[in-house]
């Protein structure tokens, strides 16, 4: 197996600058531009290298690799955002996977596997989080792609 086929961007040649490109290409297709304009837009000196790092190392680095799918990456994804509690970017993560290409099945499915592997109420919030972002999505008045904020925590 060669490089390409092995490491996506990050070849043993390519410049920071290539391995940037090549993650904001991902990161833009993944996410939408409307999302990253937002992200990229609200930068400044505190949060750039931030903004830069994600985009060469997740985006470049991990994103442009060809050893899984996007569907794939993104059921991870959403997997560790549950884990962890990160609801705003699980929110955004379930957008980015109906772009990949999941669908809300789909990610019925994920998210009922995180109940068994992160707990019942991670995944309680997960779902009232998707449910969310459904709502948003199918709503006309919205864009899409506005923040979702997430649910309160959930209760028994």
């Amino acid at each position: 197996m060669s490089g390409a086929e092995r490491n996506g961007v990050v070849q043993p040649d390519a410049t920071s600058q290539e391995i940037y490109d090549g993650g904001m290409v991902v990161r833009r297709e993944v996410l939408g531009d409307a999302h990253v304009d937002r992200a990229n837009g609200k930068k400044d000196a505190f949060t750039e290298d931030f903004q830069d790092m994600i985009t060469r190392i997740a985006w470049g680095g991990i994103w442009t690799r060809p050893g899984l799918p996007r569907q794939i990456r993104s059921a991870v994804t959403i997997t560790a955002m549950v884990a962890h509690g990160h609801w705003e970017e699980l929110a955004m993560h379930i957008r980015a996977a109906i772009t990949n290409g999941l669908s809300r099945d789909e990610i019925k499915e994920i998210l009922l596997q995180t109940a068994i592997y992160c707990g019942v109420p991670s995944a309680n919030t997960a779902f009232k989080t998707a449910q969310q972002v459904f709502d948003e999505m199918d709503d006309p008045a919205m864009d899409g792609a506005g923040p979702t904020t997430p649910p309160p925590h959930p209760t028994k």
